[in-house]
């Protein structure tokens, strides 16, 4: 079968983790274009996921399955390319005027200020459709994905829906009164977990394994951005910062202070890596995983402020 000999020449011929995810999120937005994809929407899709963010969550998916032998490179690609479309929805639909009324996003004018606020609608709702199919066609033409696509599928819409996912974690700022953990974990975290278990499913391993891992390392991630809204530079961070506060968001910072916020992303950090299960080249997994998450701290300036890395303390300045 076509996507046997695909997986086979793949495997045989690797690229980087990076190129693999560009490759494969070009192959997605090429395929929404005109005439059947309205012109300036089409435009809309590719502004929400070009130029390259972090493209964290789908780098974490990759390291992951490798791990564990990635021997399905093809449903472990469009499966990082769904976790990536998912995410540049989010940040769509986020920077609304509804939600967080973001005129920039990664140095660029977000969409709804480019393309107006009912296209960027529309861009969300696409993204989200279009990362399915992606997840879909990556199995369509081998048996052995297709057996594994339902949970991969599970593992993937876990991170994004109503029940702990993005659509909660969004929905938790509408409430009263906010659990931080639950909220990092929904709105954060839960996207994180669901590129690590997807990662271990599209590679045929159990991702009952890795649960923890994800959410944990989201839940870092989410704590540096909270850090990040107060000390970072806004032209290095690529929106603006402050937001938490203007907008009466729960934050690590608000809540606990600078100090104990970037103890608790410490914590998380290390009970990330802690969780890591037993694979091939576990250490280097681990190094590389430090390596992915700790990306976003590099636009703090945050002074004395001591963040450890893969385990070692380091001053920020």
């Amino acid at each position: 079968m076509k996507q046997d000999q695909a997986d086979v020449a793949m495997l045989s011929t690797p690229l980087p983790a990076a190129e693999r995810i560009e490759a494969a999120l070009q192959r997605a937005v090429d395929a929404l274009k005109p005439p059947t994809c309205p012109p300036r929407l089409a435009a809309a899709l590719r502004h929400a996921v070009f130029p390259a963010g972090g493209r964290l969550r789908p780098q974490l998916l990759l390291a992951v399955a490798g791990a564990c032998g990635d021997d399905l490179p093809r449903l472990s690609d469009g499966a990082a390319a769904a976790i990536e479309l998912l995410h540049c929805a989010s940040l769509v639909h986020d920077d609304l005027p509804c939600f967080d009324a973001a005129a920039e996003r990664r140095g660029r004018p977000s969409v709804h200020c480019a393309f107006g606020e009912g296209l960027a609608v529309l861009a969300g709702d696409g993204l989200i459709v279009a990362a399915f199919d992606v997840l879909a066609q990556s199995a369509a033409s081998a048996a052995a994905a297709a057996a594994r696509l339902p949970v991969v599928l599970r593992m993937v819409a876990g991170g994004v829906g109503p029940s702990g996912g993005i659509v909660a974690g969004q929905a938790w700022e509408a409430e009263p009164t906010v659990d931080l953990e639950r909220y990092h974990d929904a709105k954060t975290g839960a996207l994180f977990e669901a590129a690590v278990l997807a990662g271990a499913a599209a590679a045929g391993a159990e991702p009952g394994a890795w649960a923890g891992v994800g959410v944990r390392l989201g839940g870092a991630y989410q704590i540096a951005d909270d850090i990040a809204d107060v000390l970072a530079d806004p032209k290095r961070l690529g929106k603006p910062v402050g937001r938490d506060r203007q907008l009466d968001r729960p934050s690590a910072v608000r809540r606990l202070g600078i100090e104990a916020a970037t103890k608790l992303l410490n914590t998380r950090m290390e009970e990330a890596l802690e969780r890591i299960p037993a694979c091939g080249g576990r250490e280097a997994l681990r190094a590389q995983i430090a390596q992915i998450a700790a990306r976003p701290l590099r636009s703090l300036r945050a002074g004395s402020l001591a963040i450890r890395e893969g385990g070692s303390a380091r001053q920020r300045g």
